[in-house]
C-alpha cells in the first residue's frame, strides 16, 4: 500500500485549505502504525486517501499494486467492502440494530461477493466473541458502554477480513484503561492475524505500541517518518 505525491486541497468559499501537500509514504504488510499530528495536520485526510473514503486532488493511492485513484465510485465501494476496515472514533454504530447486526450488515450490503445471512450470522458471532462480547450480541449501542461500543466497531471492521483496517483515533473517548485493553486487543488481532493497522492518533499509549510513528504537520510528513523498519514477527 502507497501514497504517492498526494495533495488534496478543500475548497470553503473563497479559501482553499490544503490539507495534504505531496504526501509520499509505503505503508508495510502487516504493519501496525500511527499516524501521528496535532488537530488539523491532516492526518484523518491522509487515512480517508488510503482508504478510498476521498479522491486526492493529484497524485495517486496504490492498494496490492492498482492505482485506485482510477477506479470508478462502484468499484471503490467494492475495493472498500473487500479489502478495508474501518473503526471510527465516535463509533458509527447504527443505533436501532443490535450490537450482532451492526457486525454482519457489511457483509449483507456487499455487492462483488454477497454474503448468505445465515454466514454472515456466523461470522459476526465469531467477531463478537475474538472481541469478548459474546454476551452481548443482542445488545442495541444504547445499552453498551464506550468500551463495548469501541469493541463492536471493532468486530465490526474485522468481520469481513480485511487487508488494512484504518482506525481514526480510536481511543480519543475511552477512559485509560479501556483504551489499553482496545489497543491491546488489535496488537493481539495484528500478530495472529498479520492484519495491517493504520492509526490516526495523538494517544502516546498508541505510538508506544506501533512498529513505526509517522509525524504528519501541515499536511506534509516529517523527513524520517519515510523510513519502513522490518515488521516485528509474532
Amino acid at each position: 500500500m502507497a501514497a504517492e505525491d498526494v495533495t488534496k486541497v478543500y475548497a470553503l468559499g473563497a479559501t482553499r485549505v490544503h490539507a495534504l501537500r505531496g504526501v509520499s509514504l509505503s505503508v508495510a504488510e502487516g504493519e501496525f502504525m500511527a499516524v501521528a499530528g496535532p488537530s488539523g495536520s491532516g492526518k484523518s485526510t491522509l487515512l480517508n486517501m488510503i482508504g478510498c473514503l476521498d479522491r486526492p486532488t493529484s497524485g495517486r493511492v496504490l492498494l496490492g499494486g492498482q492505482d485506485v485513484s482510477t477506479l470508478d465510485d462502484d468499484a471503490l465501494s467494492d475495493l472498500r467492502a473487500q479489502r478495508i476496515g474501518f473503526i471510527f472514533q465516535t463509533f458509527n454504530l447504527i443505533p436501532v440494530l443490535s450490537a450482532l447486526e451492526n457486525v454482519e450488515f457489511p457483509l449483507l450490503v456487499r455487492v462483488g461477493a454477497p454474503v448468505r445471512r445465515a454466514e454472515a450470522r456466523r461470522r459476526a458471532e465469531h467477531a463478537l466473541f475474538q472481541v469478548g462480547l459474546a454476551e452481548f450480541l443482542r445488545h442495541r449501542p444504547d445499552e453498551l458502554s464506550g468500551g463495548q461500543r469501541q469493541r463492536v466497531a471493532v468486530a465490526r471492521a474485522l468481520v469481513t477480513a480485511p487487508a488494512v483496517v484504518l482506525a481514526d483515533e480510536p481511543t480519543a473517548n475511552l477512559d485509560s484503561a479501556t483504551g489499553d485493553a482496545i489497543i491491546d486487543l488489535m496488537l493481539d488481532i495484528n500478530r495472529r492475524e498479520r492484519t495491517t493497522f493504520i492509526f490516526s492518533t495523538h494517544d502516546p499509549r498508541v505510538m508506544q505500541h506501533a512498529h513505526r510513528v509517522v509525524h504528519i504537520q501541515d499536511g506534509r510528513l516529517a523527513p524520517a517518518s519515510v523510513m519502513i523498519p522490518a515488521v516485528e514477527q509474532p
